[in-house]
């Protein structure tokens, strides 16, 4: 198990840019994958963004082209750089492996994008 923490939401104008930032309680190194998730009220929770140990990266169709995770297994961190930010993106932001560990999930970070 590993827990997380997630930070950097907020309130951005569409076309805006946001980095958020996952803090993870052990060392990262040995998990395969962690990924980026999202919910908006009333609907269920999507995954965003995946990255591998060894970088490999994928993400919904809905961020291609304009979001970017990143890891940092030195410093335990995993992040998502967002930009071109559009109303439809507003949810809460949650880090977690993937598949996701279900005892991990962290309070997650609202991100709001007005139009």
């Amino acid at each position: 198990q590993v827990q997380l923490v997630e930070s950097g939401g907020g309130l951005a104008q569409a076309g805006g840019s946001l980095r958020l930032s996952c803090a993870a309680s052990r060392n990262i190194f040995s998990i395969n994958s962690m990924a980026w998730y999202r919910q908006a009220p009333g609907k269920q929770r999507d995954l965003v963004a995946v990255i591998t140990s060894g970088g490999s990266t994928d993400y919904a169709d809905s961020v291609k082209g304009r979001f970017t995770i990143s890891r940092d297994n030195a410093k335990n961190m995993v992040y998502l750089q967002m930009s071109s930010l559009k109303p439809e993106d507003t949810a809460v932001y949650y880090c977690n492996t993937r598949p996701p560990f279900q005892n991990s999930w962290g309070q997650g970070t609202q991100v709001t994008v007005s139009s």
